[in-house]
């Protein structure tokens, strides 16, 4: 019964100054929620890192691998920022009140019925032969959208699990049964 065990961690707070650009960095204040997190996590034996490739994510993924060890860490696609948007046949699968908020996200963000984002739980949700912690360095609507997935919930209900910077969501995976949710938005702040 092999388990994979995945630790999942929104970015460290923006610089303010960025005004949430993609090439924006972390505050002061995120770099130090980014060193209390790998203080946290210093004794959790890694597989492997992944973050989005936003600097805000690649800055605190910096941060928190200084206190681990030689623990590989990417870029991944996978946890890239994105938001979940019904295509226009699934809107009916949405509360009225949240269509429009999400008819303004912008294209760059969108993720049509969540293609992307089940591909990544398809990814990292695999079980093998070995126990396997992994870490994802992330965004917002991609932790509510694993916690969503693993609690069989309705696929908008993604929308409203908020967390805070730095804050671990653990999420897992073993054999013998379906997935779990084992802490959600843990502070370390």
């Amino acid at each position: 019964m092999a388990f994979t065990r995945l630790h999942l961690v929104r970015h460290g707070e923006q610089d303010p100054a960025s005004d949430h650009a993609p090439e924006g960095g972390l505050s002061p204040r995120g770099r130090e929620q980014a060193e209390r997190l790998g203080r946290r996590l210093s004794n959790t034996p890694f597989a492997a890192i992944h973050h989005s490739p936003l600097a805000r994510a690649a800055q605190t993924a910096d941060l928190v691998a200084a206190h681990l060890g030689p623990v590989p860490r990417h870029a991944c696609d996978h946890v890239t920022d994105r938001t979940p948007v019904p295509s226009p046949a699934r809107r009916g699968d949405y509360p009225e009140r949240w269509l429009s908020w999400l008819d303004d996200v912008p294209r760059d963000e969108r993720d049509e019925d969540a293609k992307a984002l089940r591909t990544a739980v398809e990814h990292f949700g695999a079980t093998d032969d070995q126990d396997r912690n992994e870490l994802l360095i992330t965004h917002n609507f991609v932790i509510g959208w694993f916690v969503r997935h693993v609690l069989d919930a309705p696929e908008w209900r993604w929308i409203g699990l908020n967390l805070d910077n730095c804050a671990l969501t653990v999420v897992e995976w073993d054999s013998s049964r379906p997935p779990r949710l084992i802490t959600f938005n843990e502070s370390v702040s």
